[in-house]
């Protein structure tokens, strides 16, 4: 027998006590991934026939061995531990806090909002550190970019095949050297099932207690396996529907500030505004900012004084109407609670795979895979029409001539100075997105020798959306508005080109929202984009062994790959013309990048069954990258696995990762967008010292000391390319140390094993950008010097003849991130009675979770504040007797308080800036019969409803008073049922 074999024994021999521990298993199902193959990219496995494959590969690795004996943490969550859990797609399951250890992600209920990937996109970021420091595999080759918009840089979970997911492994370590650039905070490789034989039926329903948000999931699986070939494939049809924020009464509430009377004590909202017609503390509206609506808009110098329709007002400066302050003004309107909270989508999903033995080329096997995916997503909204009329518009009315102007002509003003700005509640908008996503991998691997095997992999993928969304049109609305007399008693518009209609006179009726449809289809109409995205990839690996130890064999893997990605984002030819009345608009964002890269990993079985030593194994890996955008770069990783005797065992990494800039970093299209008014920093500056740097730096722009905006501040986002930034990759150090234990107690007593890792993940030169607040901030607060000169960031800010700003807020090599914390693992197996009892506990605890803007700043650790958990747990319990499997599971999320951050005493704030602990229970319960299962269960048993901070704190987005925080749940109790059904 050869010494790698004699190694590989001892290996297996010590496999079955550390198994559990050494891959950190999420649930009682982790234990048996050990027999199930994986294949990983570029990975061979000796052809024998298409059906025995006999050695596999962690993720973390590319060298193949007999059994699992990761040196990094690796978690496996399997197919039945997320069916029992009650998630209906692995998207869930992913961004749930067992994986992510609390930290926020973007899912269903960020639609509203403007995010990576556009609205419906669901990514994950491990560690806290982004999604595009993350990286996606499907059967260890990379899952493309998807979804809408320019800003698309990271995999899109909608597009996985969930019915073919046999089980997922998640490497909580940088591995840039083994799988390339992205792999900074982790790995996901999701592993299909690879025998089936026969078809297969599965249905899944989750229905919430209180509507809304239900899913239904409808897949069949199908196989055949022959003396040299295999073939599988899926179809499944996913539906989700949507939950409105009036769904759920705990976000139906309108935001209140929730202050509070410090004389009256703790009491929530007892420092509020109380509202005369209600008795209660002020609605806000569901934008927790207060919109105004149903009220018209006076200029003023400085502003606009705000009036309410009152016909009872028959005298005083403006007859029929009443004058409303902050806390007087309407901010709320029904539809606002048709506003999506979850957004709907439908996704259908096809997937095939398989392989033929060539008996050519050292038997190699010929092997595809073929993944589509279409997702249609839609979103809800509430629109504001806010548009300004001249002091003699006729539209006016009564009010024509009688008006003071004083604020500069705007997009809809017709070149006349503004008397009057309208605050329409326009009601409910629509936003929809379709996008085509698929993947096909071809690839041919066999072996070289005897011992030495090798893999050829080519790939291409492409991601194909259209988004349309609706938007007021800046030129129909101005032509709209310029009007004269039709001579009976109405209106026509003076420029009739185009099919103009004219709007309608200012009234109550018109504040309220009652507006004829006719004039509304004009105005407002469906605005359409596309998004492309394609990438390319070839591979080429050699794995087997290079020479004996004494205690064992050093094995070797070594590749080259190519990678080629494209972006072409189209927007609507009115959003690239600025036509989108106070709304984004957008340059197109084309551009492209590829790389060549060479990598080696080697493994040193330095000793084996000797004293203090059952094993001691190195693993060194290594790659070179070639960038066409930047250049060249190498990355590097060590590991070790230290055995000392058979229940102890301890490993270590260290390595460097890096990620190159996405291409939207680098060339995403000038993007606007906008802040308050009241982010201008010359606002009411002669309140400042009249010599501190603000009030010299407004005053040079000759602005009055009482000076307020009136208009909002434009943020231009755009591309480092595009602005010439000249963007670099972000560079990474990862440390990993972990102790896993296992005693060996009688059987009587039951297996126990206990897992704990450390890590520390720290990105330099991090893609970022400074932010408009900031730059502002910075800009006006510099020397007087600088800022006359237009030195440093204030290149990036314009003052515009209306005296309002514009941000540039582009991508640049800033930022430094830094996270280090501690998981631990522990698991306990006893027979109890006829049946198998299994415990599954978690904690993830972070040390800190730090950034930087600029390499001078201080770092700040946002570890603990709202939204940023310092803890979060979960426990696992399963029973398993004959047929049946009973299942309980709690998911845990630690107190957050961010008082200490903004300086605010607990004890003596009129803020609540702290939320409570959160405790989510779940059970289920299996049967399986002889080719049929059904499992039923329900999650979030007690109904738990998210926590409630502040909203007068203006600090974060909120979904009523609750954080909007993926780690919190917002359906509510939900009941699932899963069937399967075999043929």
């Amino acid at each position: 027998m050869s010494v790698r074999n004699t190694n590989a024994l001892k290996r297996s021999r010590l496999s079955a006590a550390l198994f559990a521990a050494l891959v950190v298993p999420a649930g009682a199902m982790a234990q048996e991934a050990q027999q199930t193959e994986t294949e990983a990219e570029a990975t061979t496995t000796s052809s024998k026939s298409a059906t025995q494959l006999e050695t596999i590969t962690v993720t973390g690795s590319r060298i193949g061995r007999d059994v699992f004996n990761s040196v990094s943490p690796v978690q496996v969550i399997t197919r039945e531990e997320t069916t029992l859990a009650g998630f209906n797609s692995t998207a869930a399951a992913l961004q749930s806090n067992q994986v992510t250890g609390g930290t926020s992600q973007i899912n269903n209920a960020f639609g509203g909002y403007v995010t990576n990937g556009g609205p419906g996109a669901n990514t994950l970021s491990l560690r806290g550190l982004g999604a595009t420091r993350t990286l996606i595999l499907l059967n260890g080759r990379r899952v493309a970019p998807a979804g809408s918009r320019g800003s698309v840089g990271s995999a899109d979970l909608n597009v996985l095949p969930n019915a073919m997911i046999d089980r997922v492994e998640i490497l909580k370590d940088g591995a840039s050297s083994i799988y390339g650039s992205d792999a900074v905070a982790g790995v996901v490789n999701l592993i299909t099932k690879k025998t089936i034989d026969g078809v297969n039926f599965e249905a899944q329903h989750n229905a919430t207690e209180a509507g809304g948000g239900d899913e239904r999931r409808y897949s069949i699986t199908f196989g055949k396996t022959g003396e040299r070939s295999h073939f599988s494939g899926s179809y499944e049809h996913y539906i989700r529907n949507e939950m409105t924020l009036g769904d759920r009464d705990w976000a139906s509430k309108c935001p209140i500030d929730g202050y509070r009377d410090l004389s009256v004590g703790d009491y929530w909202g007892s420092g509020d505004y109380i509202d005369p017609l209600t008795g209660k503390p002020k609605c806000w509206g569901l934008d927790a900012g207060g919109v105004t609506i149903n009220t018209l808009g006076t200029a003023t110098m400085g502003g606009f004084n705000r009036w309410r329709p009152n016909s009872a007002v028959t005298g005083g400066a403006l007859p029929g109407y009443e004058g409303v302050n902050y806390y007087s003004r309407d901010t709320f309107d029904e539809k606002m609670l048709k506003q999506s909270l979850i957004s709907p989508a439908t996704t259908q999903t096809v997937f095939f795979q398989g392989g033929v033995d060539t008996g050519v080329m050292g038997d190699a096997e010929f092997y595809y895979e073929v993944l589509g995916n279409r997702r249609e997503s839609e979103q809800t909204g509430y629109r504001q029409l806010s548009y300004d009329l001249g002091p003699d518009n006729p539209l006016l009315g009564d009010l024509a001539g009688q008006l003071p102007i004083w604020a500069y002509p705007s997009d809809t003003s017709n070149g006349d100075y503004v008397a009057a700005r309208t605050f329409i509640g326009f009601g409910n908008d629509k936003s929809e997105q379709t996008v085509n996503f698929w993947r096909a991998t071809a690839g041919l691997r066999g072996s070289l020798s005897a011992e030495w095997d090798y893999d050829l992999m080519v790939s291409h993928a492409k991601s194909d959306a259209d988004y349309t969304f609706q938007s007021f049109l800046t030129d129909r609305l101005a032509k709209s508005l310029d009007v004269v007399s039709d001579g009976a008693g109405g209106f026509r518009c003076v420029d009739t080109s185009g099919g103009c209609i004219a709007a309608p006179m200012l009234n109550s009726q018109t504040l309220a929202g009652v507006l004829p449809q006719q004039w509304k289809d004009y105005v407002f109409v469906p605005v359409t984009g596309n998004t492309m995205y394609k990438e390319s990839t070839v591979n080429f690996n050699v794995n087997g062994p290079l020479f004996d130890l004494p205690y064992g064999t050093v094995a070797g893997a070594f590749g080259l790959e190519y990678r080629r990605a494209e972006i072409d984002d189209t927007p609507n030819i009115h959003s690239q013309n600025q036509n989108l009345y106070n709304l984004t608009t957008s340059d197109p964002t084309r551009g492209k990048d590829s790389v060549w890269e060479a990598y080696g990993e080697i493994e040193l079985p330095l000793l084996s069954g000797v004293t203090a030593a059952e094993e001691l194994t190195f693993n060194l890996s290594a790659r070179y990258t070639d960038y066409d955008s930047y250049g060249s770069d190498t990355t590097y990783k060590i590991g070790g696995l230290w055995t000392p005797i058979s229940w102890v065992s301890l490993r270590a990494s260290y390595g460097t990762s890096y990620r190159a800039p996405a291409l939207f970093e680098q060339f995403l299209g000038r993007t606007s967008g906008f802040l308050a008014a009241s982010s201008d920093p010359c606002n009411n500056y002669g309140s400042r010292p009249a010599t501190s740097p603000r009030y010299i730096n407004c005053a040079s722009e000759g602005l009055a000391p009482n000076f307020t905006a009136i208009n909002s501040v434009r943020v231009d986002q755009v591309g480092g390319g595009v602005t010439g930034a000249n963007l670099s990759a972000e560079t990474s150090d990862a440390f990993t140390a972990g102790l896993i234990l296992q005693p060996e107690f009688p059987t009587v007593f039951g297996d126990l094993s206990f897992a704990v890792d450390y890590y520390d993940i720290e990105v330099e030169n991090g893609v970022a950008q400074m932010g408009a607040s900031y730059i502002l901030t910075q800009c006006y607060n510099g020397t007087p010097a600088d800022f006359t000169a237009n030195n440093g960031l204030c290149r990036l800010i314009t003052r515009n003849a209306n005296n309002s700003l514009t941000v540039q807020n582009g991508y640049f090599n800033l930022s430094t991130d830094k996270v280090r914390g501690l998981d631990f693992t522990t698991r306990y197996v006893r027979d109890i009675g006829p049946g198998e009892f299994r415990a599954t506990a978690q904690v993830s605890k972070f040390l800190e979770q730090s950034s930087k803007v600029f390499e001078a700043d201080p770092l700040v650790d946002y570890n603990g504040l709202v939204n940023n958990p310092e803890m979060t747990a979960s426990l696992d319990l399963s029973y398993k007797v004959k047929s049946w499997r009973f299942r309980y599971g709690a998911e845990w999320v630690d107190s957050m308080s961010s008082y200490d951050y903004y300086g605010e005493d607990p004890a003596t704030s009129m803020y609540k800036l702290s939320v409570p602990s959160y405790l989510l229970h779940s059970a289920s319960v299996q049967y399986t019969g002889d080719k049929w299962s059904v499992t039923a269960g329900a999650r979030n048993i007690a109904d738990k409803t998210p926590p409630t901070i502040s909203n007068g704190a203006g600090i974060w987005n909120t979904v009523g008073n609750s954080p909007l925080y993926s780690g919190y749940d917002y359906f509510g109790r939900m009941f699932f049922v899963n069937v399967t059904k075999s043929f």
